[in-house]
């Protein structure tokens, strides 16, 4: 059995758009927020300034934790690509460090190909991942506390 995977996503909120990188596959491109896997004797933290970085060439500051997902694969329609999988993923508000122009960064992740700034009033019309954020994001940032969205895709 894997075990269970830690990690950490950016909700980076400006000019009523947010940022995403973009990914591409054989339907085409969907969407994702900046982060990753956490890696052993990393804080989360840590994890979430370095992906971030990694995948966007953005600094950021790190705010609330705002919403915790899991993801166990078996459940959902990519269950045959990696059945095994079982992550949680905490989405922090974050705050860009500077100006910021959408750029790849140092080492993306194998599907990507890109990174945008998305707005809030037009998610509907994107693959998302996970889906469920274009619910949570209909009305803007959630400003309660951090929220479980549950095993969702």
């Amino acid at each position: 059995m894997n075990p269970i995977r830690n990690s950490a996503k950016a909700i980076i909120i400006k000019n009523n758009s947010i940022l995403m990188t973009r990914n591409f596959d054989d339907e085409g491109n969907w969407y994702l927020l900046p982060g990753g896997g956490q890696n052993s004797g990393e804080t989360i933290h840590q994890a979430l300034i370095r992906e971030v970085y990694e995948e966007t060439k953005a600094s950021i500051t790190i705010g609330n934790l705002l919403l915790v997902r899991e993801y166990i694969a078996k459940n959902h329609e990519f269950a045959d690509l990696e059945p095994e999988v079982h992550q949680i993923e905490y989405m922090f508000s974050c705050c860009l460090k500077g100006d910021y122009n959408p750029e790849m960064g140092i080492n993306p992740d194998i599907y990507q190909n890109g990174v945008e700034w998305l707005e809030l009033s037009r998610l509907m019309e994107f693959r998302i991942y996970p889906s469920i954020l274009k619910k949570v994001f209909k009305n803007g940032i959630p400003v309660d506390s951090p929220v479980y969205l549950g095993d969702v895709n």
